[in-house]
C-alpha cells in the first residue's frame, strides 16, 4: 500500500493468515475447495447461479444442484467449460468433474454491500455520556483516542428518540 506511513504495518488479512498457516498441509487444499462457493456466481453468471448452486465437493467432483431438467440439460453441455473457468479462477486444478443433481438449489449467498452510514451531530447528552465513559482512562492520549472512537460510533448510528 502506497499510502502507509513508514514503520506502520496494516493488519494481515485473515485469508492470508489461513493460507500461510495451512501451506503444505491437507487443509490448504480444503481452503481452495471452499473458495468454489464464493466465486461460483462470478464464474457462471447470475442467471445460471439463480438456477444452479454447488452443494458438495469431494475428491475433485463438484456436485451442483440444478432447479429443472431443461437447465440440467443445458448445464450438461457446459460442465467442462465451467470446470475449466472455476480452476482458472481458483489458480489450481481442483475441479475434475461436475455432477449435476436435480433439486432446489439454495439461494446464492448475497453478502450485503457495505454502505457508509450517514454521520450525524451528537446530542449534548451523548457527549456527556462519552465524557463520563472515558473519564476513568488516565493516559490523556489514550483517553482522547477512546473518546474519538466512541464519538465516531455514535455519530454513525441512528439517533434514539
Amino acid at each position: 500500500m502506497a499510502d502507509r506511513k513508514p514503520g506502520r504495518r496494516s493488519p494481515t488479512p485473515l485469508s492470508a493468515l489461513l493460507s500461510n498457516s495451512f501451506r503444505g498441509r491437507p487443509l490448504e487444499k480444503r481452503l481452495g475447495e471452499v473458495e468454489i462457493w464464493r466465486i461460483w456466481e462470478k464464474v457462471v453468471g447470475s442467471q445460471i447461479a439463480s438456477k444452479a448452486q454447488p452443494s458438495r465437493f469431494n475428491n475433485g467432483v463438484l456436485t451442483v444442484i440444478v432447479i429443472s431438467a431443461p437447465w440440467m440439460q443445458q448445464l450438461n453441455f457446459m460442465k467442462r467449460d465451467i470446470a475449466e473457468r472455476l480452476n482458472e479462477k481458483l489458480g489450481a486444478h481442483l475441479v475434475n468433474e461436475i455432477f449435476l443433481k436435480a433439486g432446489k438449489p439454495p439461494a446464492p449467498d448475497k453478502t450485503e454491500v457495505w454502505v457508509k452510514p450517514v454521520k450525524r451531530e451528537l446530542t449534548e447528552a451523548e457527549k456527556e455520556t462519552i465524557a463520563a465513559a472515558v473519564a476513568a482512562v488516565h493516559d490523556p492520549q489514550l483517553r482522547s483516542q477512546f473518546a474519538k472512537l466512541l464519538e465516531q460510533d455514535l455519530a454513525h448510528t441512528p439517533k434514539k428518540d
